[in-house]
């Protein structure tokens, strides 16, 4: 028995720098920009001894549900309701604003535990932050530093505490012992695909191809954020899919612009991140756009997948 993770906060408090710290790499794209992260993404994570679940959400502001940004609002409030409890973070630099005021209200009335953590705690300048979160109403929130690690032992305690050691530290049932014998395969011997580890699918294209409706409708889901806006992917968001009994783990990618007309440390970074979903995949869906003519950027992404060795899968969409 495993327990689920969110991490919840406005933007730019630092959750996605958390969400790394705890999975152990840097999956997610961190930037001073606010509002890097859009959809939410899932992983595995540890502290210790301790593993579970966790999910990365965008910030949360007070916005027009029928926005980008209310669209947005909407898969964090789902990470909620799938999570068994929340991280909510706060600038301790910046203090309290009122959309912290409003998001804790919002978890609140989810009924399920919430631990606060004051981010960015290191320094003098955080202690006027830290003691203002006692007006939350969550307790003692934990001085924290997601950027340098300070306070992982504290969130250590309170997660334990949360959830109870039987949840935190499950009792794993006795595994037979195996004895290993060295069959050495004949020369002309094909190795055997292994079945049982997930499938590995990117999905690639220009911006507003339809890469994240594509597939939204594969898994029968809004799992993905979409809209008519053009780049709202940036990072590369893997989701587990079960088709005819085959796990498969799907990747939605930022779409690829033209090199020249990449602007910003952010934009290369989606790209890179697009890039080396294209490198650790075994099949490689490319989403056209019918309702625009083929361009050279185009014949590059197919070029690209060819020479890294993958399946390629030619998707025209709207072609309708």
């Amino acid at each position: 028995m495993s327990f689920t993770v969110a991490i919840i906060g406005r933007p730019n408090v630092g959750k996605s720098t958390l969400f790394n710290r705890l999975v152990g790499k840097k999956l997610a794209l961190v930037d001073d920009t606010p509002g890097v992260t859009r959809d939410r993404r899932h992983a595995r994570a540890s502290i210790g001894e301790m593993e579970f679940n966790i999910i990365d959400t965008a910030g949360l502001e007070e916005v027009d549900e029928d926005s980008l940004e209310g669209r947005m609002r909407a898969q964090t409030e789902k990470a909620i309701e799938e999570a068994d409890l929340s991280l909510f973070l706060i600038d301790a630099r910046a203090g309290l604003l009122p959309d912290d005021a409003t998001f804790a209200a919002l978890l609140r009335k989810s009924g399920k535990p919430v631990i606060l953590i004051a981010n960015k705690a290191e320094g003098r300048k955080a202690e006027a932050g830290y003691y203002e979160a006692f007006k939350l109403g969550f307790g003692e929130p934990i001085g924290f530093s997601a950027e340098h690690g300070l306070g992982m032992g504290d969130l250590f305690d309170e997660l334990v505490k949360t959830v109870g050691e039987d949840v935190a530290f499950p009792k794993e049932p006795e595994e037979l012992e195996i004895v290993e014998t060295e069959i050495e395969p004949a020369d002309d011997e094909e190795p055997v695909y292994d079945n049982t580890r997930p499938m590995r699918i990117a999905v690639v294209g220009r911006p507003n191809a339809g890469k994240s409706t594509l597939i939204n409708q594969m898994i029968g889901d809004e799992r993905l954020l979409t809209g008519p806006e053009a780049g709202i992917t940036r990072d590369s968001i893997s989701v587990d899919w079960q088709w005819q009994g085959r796990t498969i783990r799907l990747f939605d990618t930022a779409g690829m612009r033209k090199k020249a007309r990449v602007q910003g440390k952010l934009e290369k970074l989606s790209i890179s991140d697009g890039l080396r979903a294209i490198q650790f995949a075994e099949v490689v869906i490319i989403v056209f756009d019918a309702t625009i003519p083929f361009e050279k950027q185009d014949l590059q992404i197919s070029d690209l997948i060819i020479r890294e060795g993958r399946a390629p899968v030619i998707a025209i969409n709207k072609w309708d």
